[in-house]
């Protein structure tokens, strides 16, 4: 039985508080419930907004999702309208959300949205970089060894990636980038989007990884071009075996260096698979 309670995923402002959708106010005024990343900061939008908050306000936040979203998966089994926002953007992408989402959909809840301000697609259409095929991939591990690995798994990636990045580690993710994919892979570092110092700037990766070791501030978005098209691949087993032990040696895990290889090749996963394991089963049998 599909419940009365609705679950409303709201975006926020990602800047300036004009670029707030018209529907904000009117869903934070007839909420039964406002669950919201920083409570404090949603009190300031309300009131920057010229409305008021006319359900309970509870917090939403990592440190107590867990706890938290049974408590509001109950309020909208009891049929009250919730809203969900965060500090800035969508909810869920990158921010809280998802729990609640999952937990909502799996007890038959409405879940619906006000579409609004998003740093990724702002990102990515002011990039300058290919539009018709993108990825987004959050944020990068914090450690230089799991980032490492993480950035050889898209080298050959072929559609535009966007990345989230804490300021003062974009100097060293830009430098990582560039040791993965190549100095002059293009790419756009976005800062301060829709804000008052705004920045966008283009450039190689090397580049781009120079002026940011300088130091940057204000949250950033960083927009990759994809992959060039890679050269076809000999699908003899001798040329397939050394495709995949070159992408190895570049830091990939075999099983992701086979898949890509076979898509190179136009070959299924388990036929290049085989011809790798059967030379590896004959060494050892040596």
């Amino acid at each position: 039985m599909t419940s009365s309670g609705v679950l409303v995923l709201a975006a926020t402002p990602i800047g300036r508080v004009a670029d707030a959708p018209p529907r904000l106010a009117e869903e934070l005024a007839g909420a039964d419930v406002v669950a919201a990343e920083d409570t404090r900061r949603l009190r300031r939008l309300a009131a920057d907004l010229g409305v008021e908050v006319g359900g309970r306000v509870v917090s939403y936040f990592e440190g107590n999702e867990t706890g938290r979203t049974p408590q509001l998966v109950e309020a909208l089994q009891a049929g009250e309208r919730v809203v969900l926002v965060t500090d800035a953007g969508m909810p869920s992408v990158s921010d809280p959300g998802y729990r609640l989402v999952v937990a909502a959909v799996e007890a038959g809840i409405h879940v619906t949205a006000v579409p609004g301000p998003s740093a990724v697609l702002t990102a990515l259409a002011v990039s300058g970089l290919p539009v018709d095929r993108f990825c987004f991939e959050g944020f990068l591990p914090r450690k230089a060894g799991e980032r490492s690995r993480r950035l050889a798994e898209l080298a050959a990636e072929p559609r535009t990636m966007v990345f989230f990045e804490a300021p003062h580690r974009t100097g060293a993710t830009l430098a990582a980038m560039a040791d993965a994919w190549g100095d002059d892979r293009p790419a756009v570092v976005c800062r301060e989007l829709t804000k008052t110092y705004e920045e966008v700037r283009r450039g190689a990766l090397a580049e781009l990884a120079r002026w940011a070791a300088e130091g940057v501030r204000g949250e950033v978005t960083i927009v990759v071009a994809g992959a060039a098209p890679a050269a076809a691949v000999d699908t003899d087993p001798a040329s397939l075996r050394a495709a995949v032990a070159a992408l190895e040696r570049d830091g990939l895990r075999r099983k992701d260096a086979i898949a890509g290889v076979a898509r190179q090749a136009g070959l299924p996963k388990r036929e290049v698979y085989q011809v790798v394991h059967v030379e590896r089963e004959a060494d050892d049998d040596d």
